[in-house]
């Protein structure tokens, strides 16, 4: 066999392990995005002693949250005429509706990412502890929510634009793009109290000592 031919299956096989090594890194690497992503998307982050509780205890911490924001948007627009003596209405009342538009934006963020969070947690769980969260599963279905996209498209709001429009005839054109996230904010907020409300309902059914957070079990 020629120096050239013993060349030339030498480099294959080093191409043959590098291909290979490099096959097994990106396998370990999707692997690893994987399980991150997992743990991203699921109330299940241990420490946790039970599934249900850590599930409840995850969903009524989002459910709080995004309702302190959606107070905090709603304590802007009250508190936009403090102030007009530092700026015209041509400012403020652009900014308070970029400020709501953003607490409503994310009121509608979070309330999708809960309902992927409770559906990739409950996918190891047994027929009883299912049966349990149904409640809160059937509170995503009852009231679906369009894309983030979707709401804020006027054409696809037609009665929320007018309304919007009504009112900014009535009062100030300027106001006219705060009713509509008023609108969507009114929405948002009778979804946190329905969830409140049924995971009120679970947490009577559960043992109250297990709900509670469940790294300091």
């Amino acid at each position: 066999m020629s120096l050239s031919l013993l060349a030339e299956f030498a480099t294959a096989i080093y191409r043959t392990k590098n291909l290979t090594f490099t096959q097994a890194m990106v396998k370990k690497e999707f692997t690893l995005w994987g399980t991150i992503m997992t743990k991203e998307y699921s109330y299940l982050k241990p420490p946790y002693d039970n599934a249900v509780s850590a599930i409840v205890y995850g969903i009524d911490r989002d459910v709080e949250r995004a309702k302190s924001v959606l107070i905090l948007g709603l304590g802007m627009v009250m508190l936009s005429s403090t102030f007009a003596p530092f700026a015209p209405p041509t400012v403020i009342l652009p900014i308070v509706a970029l400020i709501f538009a953003c607490c409503a934006g994310y009121a509608r963020m979070n309330y999708h990412r809960m309902e992927r969070k409770l559906s990739s947690s409950m996918a190891g769980l047994d027929y009883q502890d299912k049966l349990l969260l149904k409640e809160i599963v059937s509170v995503f279905k009852q009231y679906p929510m369009p894309s983030l996209i979707d709401s804020l498209n006027p054409f696809k709001n037609l009665v929320r634009t007018w309304k919007s429009v009504l009112g900014g005839i009535i009062i100030n054109p300027l106001w006219m793009p705060i009713f509509y996230m008023m609108g969507m904010q009114i929405k948002e907020e009778a979804n946190l109290i329905a969830l409140t409300k049924v995971i009120i309902d679970v947490e009577n059914k559960i043992n109250p000592v297990l709900i509670k957070d469940p790294s300091k079990q």
